[in-house]
């Protein structure tokens, strides 16, 4: 069986593809799990962690992978964060170990194909970053939160086995919807001091 560091795109595409299921009340427990681990990893150096996504959102059509946004001390050594979070036995999906650091990792994908719980983690130094207002828009609005599902039903059926052409096609929905949200709730995700 052929390693995933060493397939292609095209075949990681056709090994994983687009799958959308009902919200599952159980995300915000896997959550919470990814959530206790990731604090006992980082300690007092983890600046915020949050549930971000379509599993963040009750009652949203989403991939079954929970999202979360862990931000660290900006002092965090990028190369520390990579070769921690691989020991922690999460996969390196993009980014590199630089200031600032935005690096993403995923974990459950096998092989096989997906594992029964899947993650994507995205760690960024602090911030006001988009994924957080698009998240409490969504929650607040179920309006245009089943406009974004209806959205989605239609992607997948063009973009089932190319996930960068399903994301990029969500583009436009999600920078309006974000634009609401920032002009709805303005400074609301704004890093706070510690103290």
């Amino acid at each position: 069986m052929k390693d995933l560091t060493t397939m292609s795109l095209e075949e990681l595409w056709q090994l994983f593809p687009i799958v959308l299921k009902e919200h599952d009340p159980a995300y915000r427990e896997w959550y919470e799990e990814e959530r206790a681990r990731l604090s006992a990893v980082w300690g007092p150096r983890l600046a915020r962690i949050s549930h971000i996504g379509s599993t963040a959102v009750p009652g949203l059509l989403a991939k079954p992978t929970v999202d979360i946004l862990m931000e660290l001390d900006p002092d965090v050594d990028p190369r520390e964060v990579l070769d921690r979070t691989l020991d922690e036995g999460w996969l390196a999906m993009s980014g590199a170990p630089t200031r600032p650091v935005r690096l993403v990792f995923n974990k459950g994908y096998t092989p096989e194909g997906f594992a029964r719980k899947v993650f994507h983690l995205h760690v960024r130094t602090p911030g006001d970053w988009d994924e957080l207002y698009f998240r409490d828009y969504l929650i607040d609005h179920p309006g245009r939160a089943r406009q974004y599902a209806r959205l989605k039903m239609e992607l997948k059926g063009r973009y089932e086995h190319d996930r960068d052409a399903y994301t990029q096609a969500k583009g436009s929905f999600i920078g309006e919807t974000t634009a609401l949200a920032r002009a709805a709730y303005p400074g609301r995700h704004l890093p706070r001091p510690r103290g």
